[in-house]
């Protein structure tokens, strides 16, 4: 199964929020909150999602390896 960029962080998304509402821990509640995506489809802190991009070119480059 291969997952989109969106659907991957997405996922990731909801592992975090799963996580938030088991412990209630703040600093997961606030990356939740910097991650939620808006209106216009990107994430509030837009930086995250370069940072997203680069995690996965990161886990690419280690697969071919």
């Amino acid at each position: 199964m291969h997952l989109t960029e969106e659907e991957a962080y997405l996922a990731m998304f909801k592992f975090l929020e799963n996580y938030y509402f088991l412990t209630k821990t703040d600093d997961v509640g606030a990356l939740l909150g910097i991650m939620s995506f808006m209106e216009d489809g990107k994430p509030v802190d837009i930086a995250l999602w370069d940072d997203w991009l680069e995690c996965i070119e990161d886990v690419k480059k280690q697969e071919d390896i």
